[in-house]
């Protein structure tokens, strides 16, 4: 796995050293993150960092995943993984990622997605790069936006997240639509004007209570 740096942002690979330094994060950022972790719909899940590095690892030794810390200025400001990596006919991986709150408004997030985006498309050879975000997370639809991933679709009840099933906006990136690189086509101002905007009829969709308990 690469290291991979623009500016004062970086991603990294993760190591098990990061255990401490990430749960100080966590716990710090508790209330920052909650509303959109991940959850187990079949219980709660213990909180073992440690693990959790150490399955990531386990990932990218198989191939199927790349786990980053992301940093600013050499501190820790959040992680980023890719995943659900597939190659073949297929060719594509899937990109989740969470920041602190004292890094939120430094581009550490678009930054990163856009370095680990390139590394998919132009050194794996990956075709296509996925992220799925809740309609409610705006700061990550500001990220999608501002590197021009194409807008897909509403998944209804995609994900449990914070203890329930929850809609999410899928938006996507093939490499011949990015053949200069994400980073630099954003840093030159060539993002398609509109291109991670969801339609106002999916908004409004997504906002319609009781919608998915029909599904």
């Amino acid at each position: 796995m690469p290291t991979l740096s623009e500016g004062r942002i970086s991603i990294r690979p993760i190591r098990l050293r990061d255990a401490r330094p990430l749960e100080r994060e966590l716990l710090a950022n508790r209330s920052w993150l909650r509303e959109w972790e991940a959850t187990n719909p079949n219980g709660p899940i213990g909180f073992d960092t440690r693990g959790s590095i150490r399955s990531l690892q386990a990932n990218a030794r198989a191939g199927v995943g790349l786990p980053f810390v992301m940093e600013y200025d050499g501190q820790l400001a959040g992680q980023l993984n890719v995943s659900s990596i597939a190659h073949g006919s297929l060719s594509s991986a899937t990109i989740g990622y969470w920041v602190a709150e004292r890094f939120a408004g430094r581009n550490v997030t678009p930054v990163s997605v856009a370095l680990a985006t390139d590394w998919v498309f132009f050194t794996m050879g990956l075709h296509r790069l996925e992220i799925c975000i809740r309609p409610e997370n705006a700061p990550s639809l500001r990220v999608v936006e501002k590197l021009g991933f194409r807008y897909e679709g509403l998944r209804r009840r995609y994900i449990h997240i914070n203890g329930d099933w929850r809609d999410h906006f899928c938006f996507a990136l093939v490499a011949e639509e990015v053949r200069g690189g994400v980073l630099r086509r954003w840093q030159e101002g060539r993002v398609p004007e509109g291109a991670g905007v969801v339609p106002q009829a999916d908004r409004d969709a997504a906002k319609v209570p009781g919608t998915h308990d029909k599904l």
